[in-house]
């Protein structure tokens, strides 16, 4: 059975940093796309990061480029989010999720795990 577990998330104030880890057991993660996702109250949930099963091939939405990274250590079979410059707009829950096979999307729709979800509030 696969479980995706996210950890990191908190109360922080504006301009500082946060990283999510997102641990997965039940599946080698070495050959899926890894994603990130954020649901802010009363909004759909939005894409934010993918990350191609390598490791070489990223892409981030709009609104985080520039100061959201996400990386993965396959060998640990965790996926990462480093969040730096923190604006009350990233105020949501994050979940991270995986593929369902070799796709790369930023479409929830292609995922076909998902974990419970941490959540990040960032104060003004």
């Amino acid at each position: 059975q696969v479980q995706l577990v996210e950890s990191g998330g908190g109360l922080v104030q504006a301009g500082v940093s946060l990283r999510l880890s997102c641990a997965v057991s039940g599946r080698t993660l070495g050959r899926y796309t890894m994603g990130w996702f954020r649901q802010a109250p009363r909004k759909e949930r939005d894409f934010v990061a993918v990350i191609t099963w390598s490791g070489v091939t990223t892409t981030y939405a709009d609104s985080v480029k520039g100061r959201f990274t996400i990386s993965r250590d396959n060998a640990k079979n965790t996926v990462y989010l480093q969040m730096n410059s923190l604006k009350p707009e990233d105020t949501a829950v994050y979940y991270c999720a995986m593929t369902k096979g070799a796709v790369y999307s930023t479409r929830d729709s292609e995922y076909a795990y998902w974990g419970q979800g941490t959540q990040v509030t960032v104060s003004s």
